[in-house]
């Protein structure tokens, strides 16, 4: 039966469906566009393994606990050859899973000893969608372009002992690293093109691995950064500090999260417990504007996850909590299978968790705990995934993998093969 569609109507019909195939989401930064780990992709799976809805498997040289970034067709991590002392900036093709650039941006006689569960490229790369920036810690910092030719260097000088941990974050035309050492910690903003230095917050704290939280306050871009015995929100164009909340911490890496009007703050080791802060004030606003504590089932890793007004939580030993994110009262607890790193991302209506063993448990949000399902793959997993148009990105130890139910794989497919020379013909006939 011969279609009564105007021609017209075909093709549009086809650039829409091939907008929506060929991605038209990015995942630009650390958790994703809005740095919270929630998702828009829709269609995502729940099931996989090995042997099912994989569209593609590559394998990663080196080591590393950066979490991909998706910017249309492509996909950015770090990696560490340590035998070589090589650090490197990976692009894959998000489509085939080729790798289009492999670069060498820093070489180094000896990339020293850090702790056992880090790498030497752990903070997750930015894209500003013209150039992506990378960050090694103290042994350098880099802007390349998206065809993987360097722009410029920068070496930030203090001893990151532990190894890096906190990624950088674009604001304007700024990029700002945190720098944390055991012998100083300091702030830092770089003209993103240049990679001169803009600003720079000497700070006092002791030292952490979080990544700051951009959000608008009252009009106002603030940028939250968890500090060591502190939370601390400053202006982004000067580094002028707007408030911060006090408590007892150390080595905080959980990245805040805005929700509302509040901002959720781990306070690290020694001490964890989760802040819930109502954001609007100015100062020393610790007696003021912490709206609950809670202690149990904190992370010291994991960054939490807030939607539905509900906060989700895994301990790094797989303590999974529910807490209501007004009050903080505890809804539910579950123990999980395995130990965690990578942070909890909400897509599709889902919340999905990964260990570090490679399993991954799916969950409904809500004020039960709902098992959706569980699945294994082989290697370790410790880099949060990025979730984009139906797939997951998901690092291991060894691979990178794109996980996609099957039906989206064809239809993607499908749409390709449409678009090729006289498809638009075709489909009028």
């Amino acid at each position: 039966m011969r279609s009564r569609v105007p021609g017209f109507a075909w093709i549009g019909l086809i650039i829409v469906l091939w907008a929506s195939a060929a991605g038209a989401e990015n995942w630009p930064q650390f958790r994703g566009p809005a740095g919270n780990g929630l998702a828009t992709a829709i269609g995502v799976p729940t099931t996989w393994s090995e042997a099912e809805n994989v569209r593609w498997k590559v394998p990663i040289a080196g080591l590393g606990w950066s979490s991909p970034v998706v910017w249309r067709n492509q996909i950015w991590l770090t990696t560490a050859i340590e035998a070589e002392g090589s650090l490197r900036a990976v692009c894959i093709e998000r489509e085939s899973g080729h790798t289009r650039h492999d670069v060498e941006v820093f070489k180094r006689v000896d990339l020293g000893r850090i702790a056992a569960k880090n790498t030497h490229a752990s903070p997750t790369p930015v894209i500003d969608g013209r150039n992506v920036f990378v960050h090694f810690g103290a042994h350098g910092t880099a802007c390349l372009t998206l065809d993987g030719q360097i722009v410029w260097t920068a070496k930030l000088e203090y001893d990151h002992r532990h190894g890096p941990g906190s990624s950088p974050v674009v604001w304007n035309d700024l990029v700002i690293v945190p720098c944390d050492a055991p012998d100083k910690q300091f702030l830092i903003a770089l003209d993103k093109r240049t990679g001169q230095e803009r600003w720079r917050i000497e700070q006092t704290e002791e030292q952490a691995y979080s990544t700051p939280t951009v959000a608008k306050v009252g009009g106002q871009d603030q940028l939250i950064a968890s500090r060591g015995n502190a939370v601390i929100a400053y202006d982004p164009r000067d580094g002028r500090e707007l408030w911060r909340v006090s408590y007892q911490g150390h080595s905080v890496v959980p990245r805040p999260v805005v929700a509302g009007d509040m901002v959720y703050v781990c306070t690290g080791y020694w001490n964890p417990m989760l802040l819930g802060i109502k954001l609007g004030g100015s100062g020393d606003v610790t007696s003021s504007h912490v709206a609950f504590s809670a202690k149990r089932g904190v992370p010291h890793v994991p960054s939490p996850l807030v939607t539905g007004g509900r906060v989700y939580m895994t301990t790094d030993l797989g303590i999974l909590t529910c807490l209501d994110a007004a009050s903080g009262k505890e809804l539910w607890r579950e123990r999980l299978s395995g130990n965690y790193a990578a942070s909890p991302t909400l897509a599709d209506g889902k919340i999905y968790l990964f260990c570090e063993e490679g399993n991954a448990t799916v969950i409904a949000p809500g004020d039960t705990f709902q098992a959706v399902a569980t699945n294994q793959l082989g290697g370790r997993i410790l880099a949060t995934p990025a979730f984009v148009d139906g797939a997951i990105f998901l690092r291991t130890d060894t691979h990178l993998y794109r996980i996609e139910a099957a039906k989206n794989v064809r239809a993607s497919a499908t749409i390709s093969r449409q678009l090729a020379p006289g498809a638009a013909k075709a489909f009028r006939r």
